[in-house]
């Protein structure tokens, strides 16, 4: 019966997008395989739908002018989330006047392609009109319940989720400062997913946050939340990992985390994914790229509360990442033209397919390092440094917010032989303390601290690098780590 009805949803799915093309005049790029989109090869929805899982992606309007784009969009994807078109600086600029002419595009797309739409989102700091801004705390609550309630009931039974409330927790798990909490204290979460219930009873409801994939601070506080929710009987039905990742940084805990909410009663879904990278891309971290995409997908499909997965657009050229992170791109499964990466031949071994193709990572003119497995993989750490010092030269990159940050060391033996077993000692700045690492074993916490390589990673050779990371909190001061030595012998940096 299952497969029977897979085969149902692709011909009512075929004969969609054909009427679809012929009525826009766009046949020839709607029709699987055709153009740059690489669309022939296996597709992610069909493999995800056997699995009882799917895979979703993002678009907004200017998505649905690019025939490349919705070509590719419409065939491997099976869940839409609108980019834009949905928040409250969209569907309401002033009050009381709605405008659902972008969202319902998007809306028309997805069931043209019979994919289901996640709305995003009802209540979000970001994006927000001045006029919700600058309300006295008296009116806050009734503006709020308004626009779910106008929202919601527009959409009524045509979308399968809604994020209710968008990232409200900062970085330590404590809620965010916003126009919301200020007026309504952590309630304001509660009355939103009881207005969004009573106005759109089949859609699940969502709260959806960044950087509570992993076990730490924020997932802590979300979970607390959830867990109070459901003990006061709020209506809530599912938890948004965002998961926008640095290459090589995907929690090794992950899956613990997605199997300690769907214990609430909840499910999970990774409603965001990419993960960039130092452009132009290497070869390694195209590889990792791969290896970080695979592990998600397996995380998810591990735990059965664990519902799919949305990437965050189609594909690089419709990423979000190179406006937002300078230096940072190739973030998705899909390259510049929109052919797959590794990562996307990832993602269908992951969903148990087979790739028709195996696209090798282009390398930068510069080359690079090999590639390094996966957190999750949990190497063991090997024994102490064998060889002595040598020549190097050290690179880092600081990614920092509010209290905490993340810090990328790529060293490089310029010495004349191989270093096989190493330690990089430096120091890190007052009032940072290392949380986690990866590609090393990194202690103590603070201060003058030793990254010990582990069992994958022992050998540089001459001329080639290695890398690894660490994800710390500060009191304010997010500068880079200074005064580094390999096997005691001071660095260059640069």
């Amino acid at each position: 019966m299952a497969a029977q009805l897979r085969a149902a949803h692709r011909r009512a799915r075929a004969l969609a997008a054909l009427a679809l093309a012929a009525a826009g005049g766009l046949l020839a790029a709607a029709t699987v395989g055709s153009g740059p989109a690489g669309a022939a090869g296996p597709v992610l929805r069909d493999l995800a739908e056997a699995k009882g899982s799917y895979f979703g992606t993002a678009l907004t309007q200017s998505d649905l002018n690019n025939s490349t784009v919705t070509a590719l969009a419409g065939t491997q994807f099976d869940v839409v989330t609108p980019g834009n078109e949905m928040k409250w600086d969209t569907t309401e600029s002033s009050a009381g006047n709605f405008n659902f002419g972008p969202g319902d595009r998007i809306v028309s797309f997805a069931k043209a392609h019979s994919m289901r739409v996640r709305g995003h989102t009802l209540v979000w700091h970001s994006q927000l009109p001045s006029w919700v801004s600058n309300l006295p705390a008296a009116q806050v609550k009734a503006a709020m319940e308004n626009h779910i309630t106008t929202e919601a009931t527009h959409y009524k039974g045509q979308l399968y989720s809604w994020d209710v409330v968008n990232e409200p927790f900062n970085e330590d798990g404590t809620l965010r400062t916003d126009v919301f909490s200020n007026a309504m204290g952590s309630g304001y979460i509660a009355d939103a997913l009881r207005t969004a219930r009573a106005a759109d009873p089949s859609a699940k409801l969502y709260l959806n946050d960044y950087n509570i994939e992993g076990l730490g601070a924020k997932s802590d506080g979300m979970y607390q939340l959830v867990s109070s929710l459901k003990s006061q009987g709020v209506p809530i039905d599912g938890v948004g990992f965002e998961s926008h990742f640095i290459v090589g940084q995907v929690p090794s805990s992950m899956k613990a985390n997605i199997q300690r909410f769907t214990a609430l009663g909840v499910n999970v879904a990774i409603t965001e994914l990419d993960d960039r990278m130092p452009v132009p891309a290497s070869a390694a971290n195209l590889a990792q790229q791969a290896t970080d995409y695979a592990n998600v997908v397996n995380s998810c499909l591990a735990v059965s509360g664990c519902v799919g997965v949305s990437q965050w657009g189609v594909g690089d050229p419709d990423s979000w990442i190179p406006g937002a992170f300078s230096g940072y791109g190739a973030a998705t499964m899909y390259d510049d033209t929109y052919q797959p990466k590794a990562a996307y031949n990832a993602v269908v071994t992951a969903l148990g397919g087979n790739s028709s193709s195996s696209p090798s990572p282009s390398p930068s003119p510069s080359g690079s390092s090999s590639p390094s497995p996966s957190p999750s993989s949990s190497p063991s750490p090997s024994s102490s440094p064998t060889s002595g010092g040598a020549a190097c030269r050290v690179s880092t990159q600081v990614n920092a917010w509010n209290t905490g940050l993340t810090e990328n060391v790529t060293v490089t033996n310029t010495g004349a032989t191989a270093v096989n077993g190493w330690q990089l000692t430096f120091t890190l700045p007052a009032g940072q303390t290392v949380n986690n690492a990866w590609n090393a074993t990194v202690s103590p916490a603070s201060g003058t601290v030793g990254a010990t390589n582990l069992a994958y990673n022992a050998s540089v050779p001459a001329g080639g690098s290695t890398g690894f990371g660490f994800q710390a909190t500060h009191t304010g001061n997010a500068a880079p780590a200074t005064g580094f030595a390999l096997n005691g012998v001071a660095c260059t940096t640069g």
